[in-house]
């Protein structure tokens, strides 16, 4: 999962000070158990039916106070020397205003360039000045460990230095509206060649990243029928997010009711596993109606067919 990559110098950080602080806890329940096991057992009413009255013992009371005194205070100064490290940016970052508005993210560069995505070198810091246009919202890349309000008339700033490429969810963690869930972008994190020709570059210049995948694409290529529709190049026509394509998305496209024309007359199908294999093998028998007759028909042996058509029918 996205959220367990280290993916920048302050999630490292982050993560240490978690698992110090987690051993310890799981150290202490252990002792706490098992010493309150011993306690029951040593000294049950069968063994000791007449109580005994204890008067307190000063270096016990000592020890006990001393202990999480010192196991608390290093867990304060780990934590804040790493939210220290994490709030002061280095004086050769690269400065992006991020603007939040209902529903959409915004990144400006210092040389005047916009984009909906935020590109990063790799390796170099990149200091955030988060600003929001209209109510709060919450700027979060959980491979970055990095989270952030957005506030109206006000700048927030925070900072991250990528140490892995890659293409990373930017969610909104403030629920900020009625397409709130919808609020989400990608840090896009390159080498620092690739980004220098687009940030240097004309308004042509092709945007960084094009090569890599999301978590969430990468999680799909290791899916039979996700690869055999790459291999076949479906996926040049067809989406499975939703988007619209040369053809109809595959997203909820099993099960649907669609208006095919036969012979030049149309007619209404469910989309069911007989009509996916006709629709691959012979895609110019039934036309889905507003999309023009382009596709070719794709060979297929029996057992890619049965893949293709177990994985479209998980696209709800």
């Amino acid at each position: 999962m996205e959220w367990m990559k280290q993916a920048s110098t302050s999630a490292a950080k982050s993560d240490a000070v978690f698992f110090y602080v987690f051993g310890l806890s799981v150290v202490f329940l252990i002792f706490i158990t098992a010493l309150m096991i011993w306690f029951v057992v040593r000294y049950n009413k069968t063994r000791h039916p007449q109580a005994e009255q204890i008067e307190g013992h000063t270096g016990l009371e000592i020890l006990w106070t001393v202990v999480p005194l010192v196991l608390f205070m290093t867990i304060f100064y780990y934590g804040w020397t790493n939210f220290d490290y994490m709030r002061q940016a280095p004086r050769d970052s690269m400065q992006v205003l991020v603007t939040a508005r209902q529903w959409s993210w915004t990144f400006k560069y210092p040389n005047g360039k916009q984009s909906d995505k935020l590109f990063a070198p790799l390796n170099k810091p990149m200091k955030l000045e988060v600003r929001s246009a209209d109510v709060v919202h919450g700027f979060a890349v959980a491979a970055f460990r990095l989270k952030i309000d957005a506030v109206p008339s006000r700048g927030n700033t925070t900072w991250f230095q990528a140490t892995q490429p890659g293409i990373y969810d930017i969610q909104c963690t403030v629920i900020c509206g009625v397409k709130h869930s919808e609020m989400l972008s990608h840090v896009v994190v390159v080498p620092e060649e690739e980004f220098k020709a687009w940030y240097f570059g004309d308004e042509r210049a092709p945007e960084p990243g094009k090569n890599l995948k999301t978590a969430a694409q990468a999680g799909h290529a290791s899916v039979p029928g996700y690869s055999r529709l790459q291999d076949k190049g479906c996926l040049a026509c067809h989406s499975t997010d939703g988007r619209p394509m040369v053809g109809p998305t595959f997203k909820g496209l099993f099960g649907k009711e669609e208006v095919v024309l036969v012979a030049g007359a149309p007619r209404t199908v469910t989309v069911d596993e007989a009509y996916l294999r006709d629709a691959i093998l012979r895609p110019r028998e039934a036309i889905v109606q507003g999309y023009p007759p382009a596709m070719p028909p794709v060979p297929m042996a029996p057992a890619e067919l049965a893949e293709v058509v177990d994985y479209l029918k998980t696209l709800k």
